[in-house]
């Protein structure tokens, strides 16, 4: 008979491995659906549609192949493991799944949850970086120690966990997938990753390119100089036909200078702001 709890090798102990250290043979058996309640250490907290609509036409034709882990808390059933296929079954009119009963404490809980979802590559970077954040913060762990564990680099923890550091609209972004691990990691540390962030989305730019995007934010800007007073003028009417403002540049030659508009109501000078705003 095949293992139901032998998954992918190499990728930390695995479920099978703590399965092994709370119970020495779990037994698989039936429940009420309605008996089962969800993780509150589930870090997972988006589930893509079309993928539970796959599983749940799945179970409605074969039925649940691999029981739910759970632990007994009251009169319910805890879900360690495997919330997308009682979520499944529930679409799909069950009234009884089965699951295995094991002895977990809240610690042993969330590993389950962790391991599960990132074997199964299920989380996004958010919901990953929070998972680990538990352990460290809940549990006690450091960064090698959740390496260790889940099996994936230390380089690969602190890079997840550096992405909780961006604003709360540049981590909307990433929970939704609009925007990709890879572009977030550069944008951590920058004072206007927003701005980048919507650039990058609206212009869909590849890593590479939005690598390119940051050096250039990163750089100062070097403006060509204005040696003579033709190019000064010239200068001058280029901004008034773009502000419809009168412009006028003091420039001396040591390369120093003030540049200064001149309006007539507050309805210019808003316009003015806007157009500094907009692009610095």
């Amino acid at each position: 008979m095949t293992n139901t709890f032998k998954l992918k090798k190499g990728l930390g102990r695995g479920l099978s491995s703590l399965i092994g250290d709370t119970s020495p043979s779990p037994q698989s058996n039936k429940v009420s659906i309605s008996s089962i309640i969800r993780n509150k250490f589930q870090p997972r907290k988006n589930f893509n549609k079309n993928q539970m609509d796959e599983l749940t036409n799945s179970i409605r034709e074969r039925g649940i192949i691999q029981p739910i882990i759970v632990r007994k808390q009251s009169d319910k059933y805890e879900i360690i493991a495997g919330e997308r296929r009682w979520q499944a079954a529930q679409n799909a009119g069950l009234h009884e799944v089965p699951i295995v009963e094991i002895k977990a404490d809240d610690l042993k809980s969330l590993e389950f949850a962790i391991v599960e979802n990132v074997q199964r590559d299920d989380l996004n970077p958010i919901e990953e970086a929070n998972g680990y954040k538990r352990l460290i913060d809940e549990f006690n762990y450091d960064q090698e120690k959740v390496a260790k564990f889940i099996g994936k680099s230390r380089a690969h923890i602190t890079n997840c966990l550096r992405l909780l550091s961006l604003p709360t609209d540049v981590i909307k972004l990433i929970e939704e997938q609009r925007l990709s691990q890879g572009h977030a990691k550069i944008l951590v540390g920058l004072e206007n990753c927003s701005k980048i962030a919507k650039k990058i989305i609206d212009k869909k730019l590849s890593v590479r390119q939005s690598e390119q995007l940051v050096r250039i934010y990163k750089s100062p800007r070097k403006f060509k100089v204005i040696s003579n007073d033709s190019n000064i003028k010239a200068l001058e009417r280029s901004l008034q036909e773009k502000t419809g403002l009168q412009a006028k540049i003091h420039h001396k030659k040591n390369n120093k200078g003030t540049l200064s508009f001149e309006y007539n109501n507050s309805d210019q000078l808003d316009r003015i702001v806007m157009v500094i705003k907009a692009n610095y």
